[in-house]
């Protein structure tokens, strides 16, 4: 018999498989994506934004529970904050990709920096920046983890640790992805 973890993720790979063939069958891929040659590296960026925004906020949830000292999964831990990190990572690749046509000629650089620069050095400069960050913290959480595993029940100081490292990546992904979204209601790639 399945253990209910298992049958909790084949459901929910169930239902994220007919979600996702009644969306390919009912959206046209021309109004799904835009019209932009760069429509597909976008969305697969706002993809993994998106899936790291649940990813993060779960690891926030975990840093709540480090912190506190409540009784914790250390595998549920582990896998979490690994897959946290890979989603992270890929976020950060697709977002460095997208980059490129930003700061085109005919990119929304070149728009900011004639029309309103302040857009451009605050929202943008300080997004790119501050969203890096979160790569570095949370693979650091998750190498300790990982490395300590149950040790972290008893160890107050580095459950603080790797509590803080997932609190100070929820804090600065967020930060970059309210401002990566008012970046592209404003002029899109």
């Amino acid at each position: 018999m399945k253990t209910n973890g298992v049958l909790i993720a084949y459901v929910l790979m169930l239902m994220a498989a007919i979600a996702v063939s009644i969306l390919l069958i009912t959206a046209p891929a021309s109004q799904l994506l835009g019209g932009s040659e760069h429509a597909i590296r976008s969305a697969f960026h706002g993809l993994f934004a998106g899936i790291f925004m649940v990813t993060t906020t779960i690891g926030l949830y975990q840093a709540f529970r480090l912190w506190v000292g409540t009784e914790i999964n250390i595998k549920e831990l582990q896998i979490g904050s690994l897959i946290n990190s890979i989603i992270c990572f890929f976020t950060i690749l697709f977002g460095n990709w997208i980059y490129i046509p930003y700061r085109s000629e005919e990119g929304p650089r070149s728009y900011f920096l004639k029309t309103t620069p302040e857009i451009h050095k605050i929202f943008f400069e300080f997004k790119e920046f501050i969203a890096l960050f979160t790569l570095p913290l949370l693979v650091s959480a998750t190498y300790i983890i990982w490395t300590y595993g149950d040790h972290l029940k008893e160890n107050r100081p580095l459950r603080m640790t790797v509590s803080l490292l997932l609190m100070l990546g929820f804090f600065y992904f967020l930060i970059a992805f309210g401002l990566g979204a008012a970046i592209t209601k404003l002029k899109a790639v």
